[in-house]
């Protein structure tokens, strides 16, 4: 099994490349269409066009933990879909999210102002207004970025190959990828990799769950095995720590919950 992100900056081409290598390695294209029917399946679709690429707006970040939400649900939809086969990605930062497989390859494409402005217009889009357009997407981008995993979208250390499409073809970029992802040096996910996955994707959707369920205090959580959800924290009483196990255990995915909760019936009191 094997993995391939693509970061693209608008006007590169980007997800003409993306499907191409897709389409030649036989791997399914996890673009914005199929995240969205898979956010569907799982019940996670408002959340996940919530979240979009876009930073939300200061009154939402500060005054609501919906942001968070939304991106927890994204990101278990991302490693559902991983857990489901070799694919390539497209955005929602998966580059982020799988970038601890030794089973996936790491692409940016990008290229200069000029070039991604000719492009545009090359489509019938008059050049102020793809000025604009890049402008934006580029700000919403790197704020996705930042906001929601706390890293700069154009460090070069997230990605293993950066294609600059001023002095590369659509043709010898996808030539390019292939030949990565094809080398000796592919190496394709084990077992407890695939199980990772599914792991991680459940934490995050138990996360968010217990995020929107209103809780004052949150416990940590996490996932020790597939399906065996850990909780660590404090309740203020018994009745408060057996309703938090509750509402987990209506979250797929969930089989036995490790309640490892602390009843501290003074906690918060001065």
């Amino acid at each position: 099994m094997y993995f391939i992100t693509f970061s693209r900056k608008m006007g590169t081409s980007g997800s003409e490349i993306a499907q191409r290598v897709a389409d030649q390695l036989g791997y399914a294209l996890h673009d914005t269409e199929a995240i969205e029917n898979m956010a569907r399946e799982m019940g996670f679709l408002n959340d996940v066009r919530n979240v979009d690429e876009k930073t939300p707006s200061l009154f939402t970040r500060f005054f609501s933990q919906k942001p968070e939400v939304h991106a927890d649900r994204l990101n278990s939809v991302i490693y559902e879909l991983a857990s489901r086969g070799s694919a390539v990605f497209l955005g929602r930062g998966s580059h982020i999210l799988l970038r601890s497989f030794e089973c996936a390859l790491h692409v940016r494409v990008t290229a200069s102002l000029e070039h991604r402005i000719q492009n545009l217009a090359a489509r019938g889009i008059p050049w102020e207004e793809a000025v604009k357009l890049i402008q934006r997407s580029d700000y919403e981008r790197s704020g996705f970025i930042k906001l929601f995993f706390g890293l700069d979208w154009e460090n070069s250390e997230l990605y293993d190959v950066t294609l600059n499409m001023d002095h590369v073809t659509v043709n010898l970029a996808v030539e390019t990828v292939l030949q990565m992802a094809r080398s000796e040096e592919g190496r394709t996910c084990s077992i407890d990799a695939m199980k990772s996955l599914e792991m991680m994707g459940l934490a995050r959707r138990a996360e968010a769950t217990l995020i929107e369920s209103g809780l004052l205090q949150v416990p940590s959580v996490s996932v020790t095995e597939p399906g065996r959800v850990q909780l660590i924290g404090v309740a203020t009483s018994q009745a408060n720590k057996e309703r938090i196990e509750q509402i987990l255990m209506d979250v797929k995915g969930v089989k036995s919950i490790d309640n490892q909760i602390k009843v501290v019936a003074s906690y918060g009191k001065s």
